[in-house]
């Protein structure tokens, strides 16, 4: 952890002399107790760089599902319009830690939960759509959706926390074996986020208005 932050500062430190900064906060997941600060770093008139943290505190939902995890994610945007307006595709990279029951989508309804949790990490990738208005001087609002490729291993666990041994395509291993690995493509990331320009870049069209 102290080299992620470490390594957070040092990427500050240097897009802070070039770049507009944003510093976002995702308001969906805020309402529901999860934590996505987000960092926007414009690197020319239509691109930009971004580096979320997902953080879910939830130990469990309802006593019933286990809800805990973390994801950190490096994301690229073009805006087709220009920097922090209109609309933008995204192609994004992460990792992953977890101990959760896996979400099931339109099997019992829109969203299920597995009636067993994991506890692992993994790896992403995947590609976004999203859209950007600035309103006042220095805010914008950021109403965005990624799906992406996960790859994760893990340890499967019932809910009375007994460790599954022969997980599901272990069939014809020779010893029981509980690390277990899936890949699937899943969303990985939606919400609609405030933004803050906390960094403006000197004789930037927009500061020389102001001056």
């Amino acid at each position: 952890m102290k080299r992620i932050v470490l390594s957070c500062i040092i990427l500050f430190c240097v897009f802070s002399t070039h770049a507009e900064i944003y510093g976002k906060l995702n308001l969906m997941y805020a309402a529901i107790g999860i934590i996505h600060p987000q960092f926007e770093f414009q690197i020319s008139p239509n691109a930009t760089v971004s580096a979320d943290f997902v953080y879910s505190p939830w130990k469990s939902i309802v006593g019933k599902y286990h809800m805990n995890f973390g994801i950190l994610q490096a994301e690229a945007r073009y805006y087709f319009k220009s920097a922090n307006k209109g609309w933008y595709a995204s192609g994004n990279v992460g990792m992953q830690i977890f101990d959760m029951n896996k979400p099931i989508y339109f099997k019992d309804g829109l969203l299920s939960f597995n009636r067993t949790y994991s506890k692992g990490g993994g790896f992403m990738a995947g590609i976004g759509i999203g859209w950007e208005r600035p309103f006042r001087e220095r805010w914008v609002v950021d109403i965005f959706f990624a799906f992406d490729f996960m790859l994760s291993w893990y340890n499967g666990y019932t809910m009375d926390g007994i460790i599954n041994m022969n997980p599901q395509g272990h069939e014809h291993y020779r010893y029981a074996d509980p690390f277990n690995a899936s890949s699937e493509f899943l969303p990985s990331k939606i919400g609609v986020s405030i933004g803050y320009r906390i960094f403006s870049r000197k004789n930037h069209p927009k500061n020389s208005s102001q001056k």
